[in-house]
This record gives C-alpha cells, sequence and structure tokens, in this order.
C-alpha cells in the first residue's frame, strides 16, 4: 500500500474527490446557474402560466426610482444588522471563551451550556423569545410595567432591531465560541510563562500573545458571521414577521416575493426574487472579500 495517500490509492483518492466536487456542482453550482437564468424572466408561482424572457427588467425595477427607497432601506438594515452582530458576537465570544479556557470547576458543564442555543431551531428560539417578550404579560413586559411603561417590543420601531440583534447573537454564540477556544488551546503556555516572567499583566498577555496567535480564530469567526448575518432572515421572519420595516433585510425581500407576503409594491414574482438574490450575492461577495482582505493584512501585521 502507498502510503502517501490518504486512501492507500490514488485512484481512491480521486473517486472521493470527484464525489465532492459532483456534489458541489449537483447542489451549488447549478442551483446558482438556475437563480440566474430565473432573473432574467417573469416567472409566477401560478400555474400553467407562460414564461418569457424579460432581459434586465426585473433589475431594472430593483434600481427604479419606485423601489429604491424601499430596497435602500432594506440594504441599510441588512448592513446594520451585519455589522451588529459580527462586532457583538465576536467580542462576548471572546470574552466567554477567555473565561471557559481557564481551569474552573465546571468548565465543561459551563461550555455545554454555551453551546447549546446552537442545537435549538430557529422556530423554538422564536417561539422562546416570543414568549418572552409578550407584550400582553409576559416576563420583559412584567419588568417593563415596574417602571411604568409598556412596549410592543418586536413590533417596536425603536427596539424591533435591536432585539433581534440581540437573539442572532445569542443564537450563534456557541460555534464562536467553540472556534476560539481551539485558537487559545493550539496557544503554548510556555509563552503565557515567559510574558509573566517579563512582567506583563494579564491584559497585556491577552494583547500581545493572545490576540496575535488568535488572529487566524478572528478571521474565521468574523467571516462566518459577516456572510451569515447578510443571508439571515428565519429569525427576523419568524421574531418580527415579513412586514416590520423596522427589520426588513434583503434576504426577507427575496423570501417575500419569493413565496408570499409581497411588499414594496411589486407583485409576488420568483423572477424578481431572484434577481435580488443575485444583487444580494454580489453585496455579499464584495464584503466579504474585502473582509477576507483586511483581516489577512492585519494577520501579517500583528
Amino acid at each position: 500500500m502507498n502510503r502517501s495517500f490518504l486512501f492507500g490509492r490514488r485512484s481512491s483518492a480521486q473517486l472521493v474527490f470527484a464525489l465532492g466536487l459532483a456534489l458541489v456542482v449537483v447542489f451549488s453550482l447549478v442551483p446558482a446557474v438556475g437563480v440566474l437564468a430565473i432573473s432574467f424572466t417573469d416567472i409566477r408561482s401560478l400555474p400553467f402560466l407562460p414564461v418569457h424572457f424579460v432581459g434586465l427588467d426585473n433589475y431594472t425595477t430593483f434600481f427604479s426610482s419606485a423601489q429604491l427607497g424601499y430596497n435602500v432601506h432594506a440594504l441599510r438594515n441588512t448592513l446594520v444588522f451585519a455589522v451588529a452582530v459580527t462586532l457583538f458576537q465576536n467580542v462576548i465570544a471572546l470574552f466567554i471563551a477567555v473565561l471557559l479556557n481557564q481551569r474552573l470547576r465546571g468548565r465543561t458543564a459551563a461550555r455545554a451550556i454555551v453551546f447549546l442555543p446552537t442545537i435549538l431551531g430557529v422556530t423554538v428560539i422564536g417561539l422562546v423569545f416570543s414568549l418572552l417578550f409578550n407584550p400582553s404579560g409576559g416576563p420583559a413586559a412584567s419588568v417593563w410595567s415596574w417602571f411604568g411603561s409598556s412596549s410592543a417590543f418586536f413590533g417596536s420601531p425603536s427596539l424591533a432591531m435591536p432585539l433581534v440583534i440581540a437573539v442572532q447573537v445569542w443564537s450563534g454564540i456557541g460555534v464562536a465560541v467553540v472556534i476560539y477556544l481551539a485558537g487559545l488551546q493550539a496557544i503554548p503556555q510556555e509563552l503565557y510563562e515567559v510574558a509573566a516572567i517579563d512582567g506583563a499583566g494579564g491584559w497585556q498577555r491577552l494583547r500581545h500573545v493572545t490576540y496575535p496567535l488568535l488572529a487566524p480564530s478572528v478571521t474565521a469567526n468574523t467571516l462566518l458571521c459577516v456572510i451569515g448575518a447578510l443571508q439571515s432572515y428565519q429569525l427576523i421572519y419568524v421574531l418580527t414577521g415579513p412586514i416590520n420595516p423596522a427589520t426588513q433585510v434583503l434576504s426577507l425581500a427575496i423570501f417575500t416575493q419569493g413565496f408570499g407576503g409581497a411588499q414594496g409594491g411589486v407583485a409576488q414574482s420568483q423572477g424578481y426574487a431572484a434577481a435580488i438574490s443575485v444583487v444580494q450575492f454580489l453585496i455579499v461577495m464584495v464584503v466579504s472579500l474585502a473582509t477576507l482582505a483586511y483581516l489577512r493584512r492585519r494577520e501579517t501585521q500583528l
């Protein structure tokens, strides 16, 4: 057996690679090409309607003066949501990971509790927080009443987005903590001992030892958060519904245009939804590549 190959023979490795490539093509490339093709048609959900090639009409509609205000508002909400989730989730996850990396009693149970929200479904999370922030008698409404006030919470124009951001951070923080823990455990303890001998305090060790060596984990977590948040709509849909302007994002506009509850003055159309998804893909690609380039440059500077 040739030990230079993981699977023993070159043919076995090539077969596994070919199967993996086939899965990527079937479940990623083909649907992506299909969405791009659909974006140039007027296809709708109603059966037996003829489908026509409309060229760039869907894109023209997206950037038209009639839709520009609605779409710019959705894009602004999307960027605010992505930046806030990425910032808060990474800062909190790093703080928790540093704590859980210490030799503390019960840290295994604490790690399991932190990771628990990750295994919960979106519907379960949405139901739990909808009950907690039920304005008619939920625990949050009771606490609010102690101060002689009331709020619609997820129905409030001012509170809906911050609450959704908080729930999104809570639901995804487990994965970020695991990635940071893996990075922290890969740092040799000898470096901390040498830094302590040189008189470095806790903050200095975190700044000059932990953070530089944890840069790859920061890059991975930041990219995951950015890409996920820019495409997220499930929690927003469950918590605030599809028609709350305060939490309207591009992904939710795609969903409502494609599957019902179309907004913004455009009738439900899968072709128009596909056009929005292509625009969103370009935005996600540009933001992700720019973020990756910046973080890679930062890694080399640290």
